[in-house]
């Protein structure tokens, strides 16, 4: 599957010419024509890499990159920024607002498309990332919480994964099961955004399994939010009479119908707060726990909390 590019700039000429290009290289393009629809690109379509042009209307390429570091949804988005100046200043202002390459225009088709998978290459090897959601995998939730354990951070392990998805998956097909845990993805995105400051993380661990970081402090704020928006937007993925319904029915291998309720989404969290943890995994399992614990629950989405001291 071809990566996806998105291509920011306020000039058509610019835009039409960046496209082209990169289509003809088999990547996937969508644009954006200034900074506020560049946002609203960026988190619906999860572009591989953004190619962002500094002076815009609205909002500025600066101010565009920033909040697309401080989102978790893209945080690790790969960006690009263009622009027809030549002061260092700018380089220097684009870098720190989180760009991971420069170009000055005009710019060669072929320096373009060179640095386009320079820096795919470059961000894959930086992060193993889910196919399904681009957000960080595995290996990339160890290190960051390695990370923040080892600078002393005070901080919340959110495991998040859904009641009743297997039952779903089976009466609707994976293909939808995939907009359910993309859907997961998007309104764990959404909380951190809201309420972790701009420092939550969030990782795919696989299937309908999340992994969430804030503080602890932002615990309520984030899981509440969480419940808030997934039950307004899950019975949309299912079909209209089994919504009203309230359940969906499944043959089990004896042959007999069983009824599924709506999906709920199961939260169980750890901190560091009162105990103390040395390694990062311990801090998984007993978020773990919590949430395996909550899954007891099934007709409510909810979240629970580690309240246990050293």
């Amino acid at each position: 599957m071809a990566d996806t590019i998105l291509v920011v700039d306020n000039e058509p000429d610019i835009l039409r010419f960046v496209e082209v290009n990169l289509r003809l290289e088999g990547f996937e393009v969508v644009t954006a024509p200034d900074g506020e629809a560049a946002l609203q690109t960026a988190f619906e379509v999860r572009p591989a890499l953004v190619i962002l042009d500094v002076m815009m209307p609205k909002l500025d390429g600066f101010e565009v990159c920033r909040r697309l570091r401080l989102d978790p949804r893209t945080r690790m988005t790969p960006v690009i920024m263009l622009t027809a100046k030549t002061l260092m200043v700018d380089k220097v202002v684009g870098l720190t607002a989180g760009a991971d390459d420069y170009m000055l225009k005009p710019f060669d088709p072929i320096e373009l498309v060179t640095r386009v998978r320079t820096t795919l290459r470059r961000a894959a090897d930086l992060r193993d990332s889910s196919p399904l959601t681009g957000l960080p995998g595995n290996h990339a939730i160890g290190q960051e919480l390695s990370r923040r354990l080892d600078d002393g951070e005070q901080l919340a392990v959110v495991y998040a994964d859904l009641n009743h998805f297997k039952a779903f998956n089976d009466r609707y097909g994976f293909v939808r099961g995939d907009q359910v845990i993309t859907l997961l993805g998007d309104v764990l995105g959404e909380a951190l955004q809201e309420h972790a400051d701009g420092t939550g993380f969030l990782g795919h661990i696989g299937g309908d399994d999340f992994i969430a970081v804030c503080r602890p402090d932002q615990v309520p704020q984030v899981c509440e939010r969480v419940i808030e928006l997934f039950d307004g937007r899950i019975a949309a993925q299912y079909d209209p009479d089994d919504a009203a319904r309230g359940y969906i029915e499944i043959e089990d291998r004896q042959g007999d119908k069983r009824q599924y309720k709506i999906m709920t989404v199961a939260m169980g969290v750890a901190t560091n707060e009162r105990r103390g943890f040395e390694d990062h995994r311990e801090l998984v399992q007993v978020a773990t726990e919590m949430k395996n614990y909550v899954k007891g629950n099934r007709h409510s989405s909810a979240y629970a909390l580690d309240v246990r001291t050293d």
